[in-house]
Order: C-alpha cells, then structure tokens, then sequence
C-alpha cells in the first residue's frame, strides 16, 4: 500500500507523538518531521505552524496545508499555489483551553485583581467596589467559532455579553453588531473587551487610541487575537489617563515581549505568554486527520482559509 505523506513543521514534541498516533492510527498516511522529511517530491499534505522559507516551493506535489494553530496570519499566504487549500486547526481542545482563558481574564478585570495585586505589594488591606457580572458588559470583538464559545460561557457566568464581526451574526442570548456603525455602538456600551480577531489587513491596530476613547471611561481591555491588533503606545497612554483602567493581554508584537518593555512592569497590565489557545496533542492530531480524510473524499476543509478574507 502506498503511504501518503504529510509533513510536519513544528515543535518537536508535538510532533514526535503525532508521528506515533499517525502509525498506531492508519496503515495509509505518514508523519514525517522536518527537517527529517526525505524526498520532498511524495509529500502530499503539509502541516506547520511557521515553516522555513522556501518550503512550500520545494513541495511540487503538496495537496493542502494545515495549519498546526487557530490561525493562519503567522503564514506567507502568497507562498502557497493558488490550487493548493489551506485550513486552520479547528480541535475542541483550543475552544476548550481559549474559553477558559478568556473567562479567567475577565473575571480578573471584573474582580480588580490587578489593583489588588499592586495593594498586595503594597502591604494594603482595602477592599474596593463590587459589582454583580449581571452589572457589567462585556463586548467581544470576533464571533467566529472561538469567539461565539467564549461569549457562550460568559453569558454563563452572568455577564451582558455583546458581539461584533465582519459580517452579520446570530447567537442566541447574545447581542450581535456588524460593521463600521456597529463597532462604535458596541465599544460605547462595553465596560470589558474582548479581542478575539483574526489578524488581517482590515483588522490591524483595531485597538488604537481612537477606539479606546469610544469605551466606557474606565473599561478593561482583554487581547487574545494577535499582537498587531493592538497599538501598544495607545494602551499605555490610556492607561495613563484611566480611559482604560486594565488590561490582560496573551499577545504582543513582539514575542517573546522584549526585556525592557514597558508591559512588564506597569501594575494595570497581567500577561501570559501566548498561551490563551493552544492545540492539543490528542484531539489536535485527530483533527488533522480527519480533515486529511477529507481532502481525500473531496470534501470541504475544516477551518478552510478564504484568502480574500486572510481568514
């Protein structure tokens, strides 16, 4: 029987278990891990999360390419052939892990904790005003997959909960905006929010001083998406001013954040090091091969990439 090949670019761990799950798994398909990929020409799918450059063109015979992550933005999208699909990882796994870290980052802004994190270094005993989650509004920027989960669960824990896109979207018990003119009524109405956005070219520096002026006077800021959605002066300023009172953020620009950034140490900022969303080795495997499985069979990619849309 001949084997088809996929070919995997990334952590090695990761990679090294998917190769045994792929065996123990199928009699048709084989993992191969780079750099260790053999002849280039039989490799058939391609799953990476960044692969080095000039990959792609030394695969005449690549078929699809997945994408080892939630999203595709880390990719030259211009270096796959127009032919060849590209999906995304779609795993339960990541919905899993990003709602949990979403609902930890809000109920951080919601609760004050960073202000008494800084009471704590302080050696201060003062307790501040609390308000019920059914008091506070949290808007939620991308209503996709990952972000209609994480509005679901917040709605959950008692929160209003809004969400904005695109295009026009439906979930029930949340309230749903589009478009120019529903951005600047979410951000009106919104004491938390939440960035869940692909990173695209309409969606870099969406939050930008100017849309930090449309918040509430005092709002919490959560990040998630991407480091480019966010313009890190504009944060700081706006913390500066109490125009945004706090914020978590799980992304930077720069990553890892640069020794000597300003985000370490400021008392209003919590990070996490891009750990919000991250693909798991069981369910993240079998995804991968279900959507091989798929591609096979002819039918649509799970996660299936619209380059129009860079999403």
């Amino acid at each position: 029987m001949t084997r088809q090949v996929i070919l995997y670019c990334g952590a090695e761990a990761r990679g090294q278990a998917w190769a045994r799950q792929v065996a123990e798994a199928t009699d048709d398909l084989e993992l191969r891990l780079w750099p260790n990929g053999g002849d280039l020409r039989e490799v058939d799918y391609l799953a990476a999360w960044i692969p080095p450059d000039g990959l792609i063109a030394r695969l005449p015979n690549v078929r699809a390419v997945f994408s080892v992550g939630a999203g595709v933005d880390q990719l030259d999208l211009s270096a796959i052939p127009p032919h060849v699909p590209l999906a995304r990882m779609v795993e339960p796994g990541i919905e899993a892990c990003l709602t949990a870290w979403v609902a930890m980052a809000v109920l951080v802004l919601h609760r004050d904790l960073p202000a008494y994190l800084a009471q704590q270094r302080r050696e201060v005993w003062r307790g501040l005003a609390v308000r019920p989650p059914a008091e506070c509004r949290v808007g939620v920027l991308g209503m996709g997959r990952l972000g209609q989960s994480a509005a679901r669960a917040l709605l959950g824990l008692g929160f209003q909960v809004a969400g904005w896109s695109r295009g026009a979207k439906s979930v029930p018990g949340i309230t749903c905006f589009h478009g120019a003119d529903g951005f600047e009524v979410l951000l009106a109405n919104t004491d938390i929010l939440v960035c869940l956005l692909p990173l695209t070219a309409g969606t870099e520096g969406i939050l930008n001083a100017a849309a930090f002026a449309r918040l509430k006077h005092g709002a919490g800021l959560v990040n998630a998406g991407r480091g480019g959605h966010l313009v890190e002066p504009d944060l700081l300023a706006a913390l500066e001013s109490g125009q945004v009172s706090a914020a978590v953020l799980d992304v930077a620009r720069e990553e890892p954040l640069p020794a000597g950034h300003p985000f370490w140490r400021h008392e209003r900022i919590m990070l996490t090091p891009h750990v919000g969303a991250v693909t798991q080795t069981e369910t993240g495997i079998a995804a991968l091969i279900a959507n091989v499985r798929r591609h096979q069979r002819g039918e649509a990619l799970e996660g299936l990439v619209d380059r129009s849309l860079g999403y």
